[in-house]
């Protein structure tokens, strides 16, 4: 899939408010920054979108520097196979794997999982994420969401059994994910796994930090555990075997649709439960990863029902139920 010798590659930060804030153990954010690249060719234009993550030393300024960095490749027909290869999996790659994907759509006339070969998404249930308070305030926050059939709970360490009881006797009946965001220690782990299984948890997302967590691969985990910052695309899933249950594939690690579609195929085939995740971002973020979902165990895609507003053709929810893209959105 080729753009053409004719496109070219436009560049741009947008700054979306979040409803409130958003806290994770490694502090908190009041807006979403993305990156927006749009490729032209004739009357169409590919758009992707991703979010720099500072996790990864990634900065919006640097992946729009990368990104104006393909301009030429771009103009001289650089295609998705080649720009594997010309870029590494990062942010700003997932921007433009997920401009050409559009852009081929819409020259084709196609929907894109037509093009790739792909079933049709369905509408799918959705995480709705709570952010890292007091347990109070926690408590507080799920029982007005107590109807959502899956939460995500972020936790931050020091408190998070407090936090975990709490959260579970305000909303009974849900399922509940919970993500550390790597806040444990090997001296707390066990203990908050352990409060997670007394309080009926599903999964555990990075308990412990990436790079030191393979004190997950000598204990019994009595609740499944995921990979989120200790995975990134296909080459980091082999080490992982036997300290992870599920891994957390987001296209802004993958460096986007095209490697995070062979990433799933791979955890399938070395017996990984799949989750499929996102940073907090507009639809035009969410709208690829909806072709991994019949994949995945777990979806959380919720982004965008963590700002104060959407962009326009957004995706639909119907409470937690997300559906496909429209076309007007992308692909």
């Amino acid at each position: 899939m080729t753009s053409g010798n004719s496109s070219t590659l436009s560049v741009r930060i947008e700054r979306w408010p979040i409803r409130g804030a958003f806290t994770i153990s490694r502090g908190a954010k009041v807006e979403a920054v993305t990156v927006v690249a749009e490729i032209a060719s004739g009357r169409h234009i590919g758009r992707g979108e991703c979010v720099p993550y500072p996790r990864y030393a990634e900065t919006p300024e640097g992946a729009q520097a990368a990104l104006l960095a393909m301009q030429d490749a771009i103009r001289g027909g650089l295609d998705r196979a080649a720009l594997q290869a010309a870029m590494p999996p990062c942010a700003a790659r997932n921007a433009l794997d997920c401009a050409l994907l559009d852009l081929a759509a819409k020259q084709s006339g196609k929907r894109i999982w037509d093009v790739l070969g792909r079933p049709q998404p369905k509408p799918v249930m959705t995480a709705y994420t709570i952010s890292l308070a007091s347990p109070a305030a926690m408590a507080e926050a799920v029982a007005t969401a107590a109807d959502r059939p899956l939460l995500k709970i972020k936790l931050g360490g020091a408190g998070d059994v407090e936090r975990i009881a709490a959260v579970r006797k305000a909303a009974p009946r849900s399922e509940l994910i919970v993500d550390a965001n790597e806040a444990w220690t090997p001296e707390s782990l066990e203990k908050n796994l352990a409060a997670c299984a007394a309080a009926g948890v599903t999964l555990v997302e990075q308990p412990l930090p990436a790079g030191r967590d393979e004190q997950l691969s000598r204990i019994r985990r009595p609740v499944k555990v995921c990979a989120d910052e200790s995975v990134h695309d296909r080459n980091s899933l082999e080490p992982l075997r036997e300290r992870y249950d599920a891994v957390n594939i987001k296209l802004d690690k993958t460096g986007g649709l095209t490697e995070a579609l062979a990433m799933a195929e791979a955890a399938n085939a070395l017996g990984f439960d799949i989750m499929v995740g996102c940073m907090v971002a507009t639809s035009l973020s969410m709208a690829p990863a909806m072709l991994l979902a019949a994949q995945a165990r777990f979806v959380d895609l919720d982004g965008p029902l963590l700002l104060a507003r959407d962009r326009a053709h957004g995706l639909r929810y119907d409470g937690s139920l997300v559906h496909p893209p429209d076309p007007e959105l992308w692909g």
